[in-house]
């Protein structure tokens, strides 16, 4: 264990984070923070300066603010949404189980000052998804994520939409307008291969003779000019960041916020370029930042299908287990539990060994055991993955961690909602509500949604593009299900094709 003095902070301490709704000890082995929050410059190098629109740095979280001070769209058209020490300050975060959603006006009341213009310009900002891309092994977000978006995207292009968004695996980004005559056009499309949590600078600048998209500095894409766009009927709703506009908030980037910059004309390649380079140590050598990007996979699950509940997540994981004949002291309640005698090394390859004992407690319950490299607050908000579980009076062993911050929390058997999940998974890992048993409204538990490889988050009666591997009727039968996790998979069910066993 090792504690370092940084600028202003010094961290390196043992905390117990009140239990809520579980029960959690939280361990923090190293942590070390530094502030810093510079403004991008308007271009670099001796070249070309540029005078922005507007510019959103995220460092008002209580009214979120611009850096010129205007506000979200009034009345005050925010929701679901925080800030985080995170970037090159603090970011703002669109990622939520609820619609989330921040809101501001294209062109301002007073008709004197505008935050975006549509039909000449540039966006710059930087991107952490909370995902990973399909084609790195993730899942990406799920859904088409805006990032940037204007307007409302319908099926026969009459309702005026104007976006910068990604597909749901995370794999593509897109710049696509209908500006409200039945016509699409997707001016640009660039592949991405994103790792979750780590930083990317997304420069868009677009006129009546070329688009041009930036990622991390470089030409990723180029397209026609844009032609049309929506009107003012349009952009009196405003512009949304990190989420649909059409108000729903529901089809959210899913990742962190920082430094939003708009123009009323195109930037040139060294502009994005050295706005990228000047300002990349900030996103990619913070301190607080490798915290985030060192992720720990989610150990491997045993589940059990014998009930029409089933239990989900369990078995030993990825957890060294001793058992302790010492008669360690017992809790008033299942849920009391908390972690004691930790210990930490440094191993040969420059990982960390950790070890600690589940006291408190009763017998024959079983305990999660969370690792994860930040503490967000809360801590639904953070990356969290499950290593295994462990019973009283066991000593727990994990290795292969990453130096740096390790955090351990230990989560109680609870399951409020008898989903198959306990608490504290919906909590830190799936982001479901622990309170309602079919948090996407599928009709479909949450439990069954994890062992079928299908999204929690999302509501598949809404979204027919997620439910690909299934079908059911709207009395939440299940029926023709394929694409079973595992080599020998199979699902029986009954005669009105409810399911009653999974096998992997």
């Amino acid at each position: 264990m090792k504690t370092t003095n940084c600028q202003n902070k010094v961290l390196g301490l043992s905390r117990i984070v009140p239990a809520h709704a579980f029960g959690v000890v939280v361990f923090l082995f190293f942590l070390c923070a530094t502030q810093a929050q510079l403004l991008p410059p308007a271009g670099g190098g001796g070249g070309t300066k540029y005078t922005p629109l507007n510019s959103w740095s995220f460092t008002d979280t209580n009214g979120w603010t611009s850096d010129g001070g205007t506000p979200p769209v009034s009345p005050v058209s925010f929701t679901n949404v925080s800030g985080l020490f995170f970037g090159d300050g603090n970011s703002l975060i669109v990622d939520s189980t609820n619609p989330a959603w921040v809101q501001y006006n294209v062109i301002e009341t007073n008709g004197a000052t505008t935050n975006l213009a549509l039909d000449v310009g540039s966006i710059y900002f930087w991107f952490a998804p909370a995902w990973t891309s399909a084609d790195q092994g993730g899942n990406g977000p799920g859904v088409y994520a805006r990032l940037i978006e204007v307007g409302c995207y319908s099926s026969d292009g009459s309702a005026g939409w104007w976006s910068l968004l990604t597909d749901n695996g995370g794999t593509n980004l897109y710049f696509t307008v209908q500006p409200g005559d039945g016509s699409t056009t997707t001016y640009l499309q660039a592949p991405i291969s994103w790792t979750s949590n780590y930083w990317h600078c997304i420069t868009l600048t677009y006129c009546s003779t070329n688009t041009i998209l930036y990622l991390d500095g470089a030409a990723a894409t180029n397209g026609p000019g844009i032609t049309a766009w929506p009107g003012t009927n349009v952009t009196a709703g405003g512009f949304f960041i990190g989420s649909d506009g059409g108000g729903t908030g529901l089809l959210q980037a899913q990742g962190a916020f920082d430094d939003l910059y708009t123009y009323n004309v195109p930037l040139d390649s060294n502009a994005a370029y050295y706005m990228y380079e000047d300002f990349y140590p900030d996103y990619y050598l913070t301190p607080n930042n490798w915290f985030f990007v060192a992720n720990i996979v989610s150990a491997p699950s045993n589940p059990s299908t014998n009930l029409v509940t089933p239990d989900v997540i369990t078995g030993q994981g990825n957890l060294i287990l001793t058992n302790l004949t010492e008669d360690y002291v017992y809790g008033t309640n299942a849920n009391q539990v908390w972690i004691t005698n930790v210990t930490a090394s440094i191993a040969s390859d420059g990982t960390m060994n950790a070890a600690f004992t589940i006291e408190g407690g009763t017998n024959g319950c079983y305990y999660d055991v969370f690792v994860g490299t930040a503490i967000t607050s809360p801590l639904s908000k953070g990356n969290w993955s499950w290593q295994g579980q462990g019973q009283r009076r066991q000593r727990c062993g994990l290795s292969e961690l990453p130096e740096g911050t390790v955090f351990i929390v230990l989560g109680t058997p609870q399951d409020t909602d008898g989903d198959g999940l306990t608490d504290a998974y919906e909590l830190l890992v799936s982001h479901t509500d622990p309170h309602n048993p079919n948090s996407n409204l599928d009709g479909i538990l949450d439990g069954w949604d994890v062992l079928l490889g299908l999204n929690p988050q999302i509501s598949n009666v809404n979204t027919p593009s997620e439910r690909a591997n299934y079908g059911y009727t709207l009395a939440d039968w299940l029926y023709t299900i394929t694409g079973v996790q595992g080599k020998s998979g199979t699902i029986t069910t009954d005669n009105e094709g409810n399911v009653q066993t999974v096998s992997q």
